[in-house]
């Protein structure tokens, strides 16, 4: 309280610096607002990483965490024209742990970066909410065009370990990329893409789920793998139809 010239008594004002994801609120149901989002992305990483033994663990030592942090901070200078400072945040944060997020990304609600070392966004990047990336992965553009040159992820998306999404096309929602593989097309829904360069693999139509209960990167239908078994079996027919003939004494 603070007194002004008539004797009384006023409230001092309550002083807020509006900047998502690192801004800090003396008091107010901003302040509220600000620690239950905070609050949320922790639980969002919780869920889905069996190795996260306490919340603290999570906001002190999570590289993933404090990238999408820093983030969210040159986000907000960057929307406000402010893109030198928020490209010195950037690489701050870049040296720092290892992630480089480009300011100009869109980044949805409980993103989660695991490990995260050379993870690659670009500007124009969108992400969905509840995805997850793994250390290595790149969404990243193709050429110098200009616009918008950078993938689209929507909800829930799984991106494995080193695995590269380049162009402006969608990833969509509940989908998976296997790790290591180089996706250039479009993914549709509920789909998983494996492979260089990477086809996409429907699981018998059935919605693939990237919650914390289905987090694997591994245990998918290889097309490539398929296609060189059934040419294999076409071969074996044909060395023993071959060898029927010389059998039967019909070779020349």
């Amino acid at each position: 309280m603070l007194p002004n010239e008539g004797g009384t008594t006023h409230q001092r004002p309550v002083m807020s610096y509006d900047i998502p994801g690192g801004c800090f609120f003396i008091h107010g149901k901003r302040g509220e607002i600000m620690f239950k989002k905070l609050k949320e992305e922790i639980d969002s990483i919780m869920e889905r990483d069996p190795a996260a033994r306490s919340r603290l663990e999570v906001y002190l030592l999570y590289s993933g965490f404090k990238a999408v942090r820093s983030y969210r901070k040159a986000n907000w200078f960057f929307r406000h024209n402010m893109k030198f400072i928020a490209r010195m945040i950037s690489q701050h944060s870049r040296h720092k742990t290892g992630i480089e997020i480009h300011p100009g990304a869109t980044i949805g609600k409980g993103l989660f970066i695991d490990h995260g070392m050379g993870v690659v966004i670009g500007e124009t990047a969108e992400i969905g909410d509840n995805c997850t990336l793994y250390q290595g992965v790149t969404l990243g553009g193709t050429g110098k065009d200009q616009g918008k040159r950078h993938p689209t992820l929507g909800n829930n998306v799984l991106v494995g370990s080193g695995a590269k999404v380049l162009g402006p096309f969608k990833v969509g929602n509940n989908a998976r990329i296997a790790a290591g593989a180089v996706v250039l097309t479009e993914v549709p829904e509920n789909a998983t893409a494996v492979g260089v360069p990477a086809k996409v693999v429907r699981l018998n139509g059935e919605k693939v789920g990237c919650s914390s209960k289905n987090l694997d990167q591994i245990h998918y239908i290889d097309p490539v793998a398929e296609h060189l078994t059934d040419l294999d079996s076409q071969v074996r027919n044909l060395r023993s139809a071959i060898e029927e003939v010389f059998e039967n004494g019909l070779g020349i």
